[in-house]
């Protein structure tokens, strides 16, 4: 009988299109023992596995019942003793707000090896996908990536400093803080600054709404679009093909 070698692999399974999955990512899949698989990741990438394999889902999103931390810790080092290789699969990538740092660490205090495969982040590859660059020459040098809500449920303090830069702002996990983000840019004076909101990002469902800091939350009600979303704040917004319409009403209303 063979003896178990425990071991735990974290893998980004990208934002959501099956493809956008790294080859590493998927080979990692073709040899779990047990996969503990996220909400947001495409069942699809499941077809990877071997017949044998054990999946489980432990999906979380946010202001829905979700599968606890601690209790998704536990699994992935008791299936590792009992079951040998385990694969936790998670949204996009594991250290992007995945609390894969977390996890690791208390993979690591069991002495179990790991290994982590990198994703593509939401934050990079829905902005590509609509072709906003998240950096542009002259408009923006950097771009911050920040949660939407904190542990407590309050709005990150770094979205108030971000609001004092020409950063491009990715909030993640931000949706249901909307109307919060806009009041501080408008408190910032920048009523004016692009906004986008992403719905179901580089899937078949994927909705965007375009818009500035005053107009967006009447646009995205209009519109129906709804969580999952990442929102995106900054110049490079209006680098969008559908932009130029929005900035010529804009002109119009302020003549």
């Amino acid at each position: 009988m063979n003896k178990i070698q425990p071991f735990v692999t974290l893998v980004g399974a990208g934002p959501g299109d099956p493809d956008l999955i790294t080859l590493k990512g998927v080979k990692a899949i073709a040899c779990a023992d047990v996969i503990l698989y996220d909400a947001l990741v495409n069942d699809a990438l499941l077809s990877y596995a071997r017949p044998n394999c054990t999946k489980v889902y432990v999906g979380k999103r946010a202001e829905r019942l979700s599968t606890s931390q601690d209790y998704i810790n536990r699994l992935m080092v008791d299936y590792a003793l009992t079951h040998g290789h385990v694969v936790r699969l998670k949204g996009g990538d594991s250290f992007v707000f995945g609390r894969g740092g977390e996890e690791l660490d208390y993979v690591h205090g069991f002495g179990i090896p790991t290994a982590v495969i990198p994703g593509i982040s939401s934050a990079i590859g829905l902005t590509g996908i609509q072709k906003i660059p998240l950096t542009y020459r002259g408009v923006s040098e950097s771009f911050w990536v920040i949660t939407g809500s904190k542990s407590d449920g309050s709005l990150s303090s770094d979205l108030q400093l971000a609001v004092g830069t020409d950063a491009t702002v990715v909030v993640l996990m931000g949706y249901g803080k909307l109307r919060e983000i806009v009041s501080l840019y408008e408190g910032g004076g920048k009523s004016t600054l692009p906004i986008a909101v992403i719905q179901n990002g580089s899937l078949a469902t994927e909705r965007i709404v375009l818009g500035t800091i005053s107009s967006i939350v009447e646009a995205v009600e209009c519109s129906g679009v709804g969580v999952p979303a990442v929102i995106v704040i900054g110049e490079v917004v209006s680098k969008h093909a559908a932009f130029s319409r929005i900035r010529n009403e804009i002109h119009y209303l302020q003549v």
